[in-house]
């Protein structure tokens, strides 16, 4: 006799944590205390090559990251962005058209104070 499996009680409130790279996009919900629940990117969605990079990509994976979540119980988010991609504010859309409410938009994208030391000119 096969023993049924109990769903997770998931909360309505969480986080979604969208990391824009120059070559893919990466879409993580996580409930409030920052454990991942759902996830998705660009290349999950069937994007290979160039194609992952674009908006529209970013805007198929958040969709459809989205959607699980919601379906599941998820209500609200927190969005955290970061990184130079393209696409950052599609994906938020996105979020959004799946039916999620987007509480705050905080954008996290890591600034150097300056950063590593550059190459010496090169001397002919």
């Amino acid at each position: 006799m096969a023993k049924k499996k109990k769903e997770k009680q998931i909360s309505s409130t969480g986080r979604a944590y969208i990391t824009a790279g120059i070559n893919n996009t990466l879409i993580t919900i996580t409930d409030d205390q920052g454990n991942a629940l759902f996830s998705g990117s660009s290349g999950k969605s069937g994007f290979k090559g160039s194609r992952k990079s674009t908006p529209y990509a970013a805007t198929k994976a958040a969709e459809q990251a989205g959607v699980v979540a919601f379906n599941a119980g998820l209500r609200e988010v927190a969005v955290f962005v970061k990184g130079p991609g393209m696409g950052r504010i599609s994906s938020i859309k996105a979020l959004k058209s799946a039916g999620l409410n987007v509480m705050s938009i905080s954008d996290q994208t890591p600034m150097p104070h300056n950063g590593c030391r550059p190459k010496n000119r090169r001397r002919v």
